[in-house]
């Protein structure tokens, strides 16, 4: 019986008091009104002009609107006359840049060590085997400039470009 009298005064005070209403403000609603209205409340004071709700509204325009007339379409603008491009003396260019280096084509295909010296091995489109040590003409176009582990660094016999050749197996 204390169990039970216990519980309900623990339920009855642990009641959600109820929600405020939209309409109030702050403290205005715990607090008794106030004499002198809102405006000794502290805030601000309302402005309505009750007589103008009951005022003559403005009366719809007159016949001449028709909602299902359309109105004519606007004329076209008119076309802008486009001048040409003043024209000016063309910079001569010069002689054209000379043709890019062709590329070599070789294939590095492995090297080979002959009395500490570095041999590079080479082969053409056709299968042709080449091969020499760095600085060796190969099919007399091509100067063996260096030679890595994976890779073999050829320029043209006339110096005109270098190029890297990475070993391709096979």
């Amino acid at each position: 019986m204390v169990l039970l009298v216990v519980v309900y005064r623990a339920w009855t005070a642990t009641s959600v008091a109820p929600a405020p209403t939209s309409n109030v403000r702050g403290e205005a609603a715990s607090a008794p009104p106030r004499a002198g209205g809102p405006a000794a409340q502290g805030g601000p004071a309302l402005d309505v002009h009750l007589p103008a709700l009951g005022a003559d509204r403005p009366k719809p325009g007159g016949a001449d609107r028709n909602l299902f007339r359309f109105k004519p379409k606007a004329p076209p603008p008119l076309p802008q006359v486009q001048r040409p491009p003043p024209v000016t003396n063309p910079v001569p260019a010069g002689p054209p840049p000379p043709p890019p280096v062709p590329p070599i084509p070789l294939k590095f295909i492995g090297t080979l060590e002959r009395g500490g010296q570095k041999i590079a091995i080479l082969s053409d489109s056709s299968g042709h085997v080449s091969y020499g040590p760095e600085g060796a003409t190969i099919d007399g176009r091509y100067r063996i400039v260096r030679i890595g582990a994976e890779s073999v660094e050829l320029a043209h016999v006339d110096g005109r470009g270098h190029q890297m050749i990475r070993l391709t197996g096979g």
